[in-house]
Order: C-alpha cells, then sequence, then structure tokens
C-alpha cells in the first residue's frame, strides 16, 4: 500500500551533502517526493512510496551522508500528493 510520509531530520545535516544524497537513495528505491533544507536548520522530506520501500529510506536517515550527524528522524503520515519524481526543493 502506497503511503505519504513527511520526515523531519534533525542534527548537522545541512552542508552535508544531505539533500543530494537524500535525493539518490530515494531514487535507487523507487520513492517519490521532495526534499529540502529549512530555515531552523533541519531538513525536511515528503516521501511516497510503498510502507516497506518507506522503512528503508527512514533507516536510511537515520544515518544520512557520511558527514551528516544526525540527532533526530521524526515521522508523520500525510495525504498522497502523487508526485512524480523525487527533487530537491532549493
Amino acid at each position: 500500500m502506497v503511503k505519504h510520509y513527511k520526515i523531519r531530520i534533525t542534527g548537522r545535516v545541512q552542508g552535508v551533502w544531505y539533500r543530494g544524497s537524500a535525493q539518490k537513495k530515494a531514487r535507487e528505491l523507487g520513492i517519490v517526493g521532495t526534499v529540502k533544507n529549512e530555515p531552523d536548520g533541519s531538513v525536511y522530506i515528503e516521501a511516497e512510496g510503498e510502507e516497506a520501500i518507506l522503512g528503508q529510506l527512514v533507516n536510511w536517515c537515520q544515518k544520512g551522508p557520511e558527514l551528516a550527524s544526525v540527532k533526530n528522524v521524526e515521522i508523520k503520515e500525510g495525504e498522497i500528493q502523487h508526485y512524480c519524481n523525487f527533487v530537491i526543493i532549493r
């Protein structure tokens, strides 16, 4: 079943290529959605896909790219937005 996750990642997650790495991982997994930096220093992801596959993305988010230092990953379910791709919002 397709789900929509709203994921907020906190810690040292900006300036460490988190968005680009998240985009690469999401595309590898076949997940669609968006990723962006937030003014408070967090990274925010909206992701859609099969629940088990979204779980794999969440697991990746808990580590992130090599230079990241993730403190917390918060997940909420949302309404399906029917994204076509996974893009970085600048």
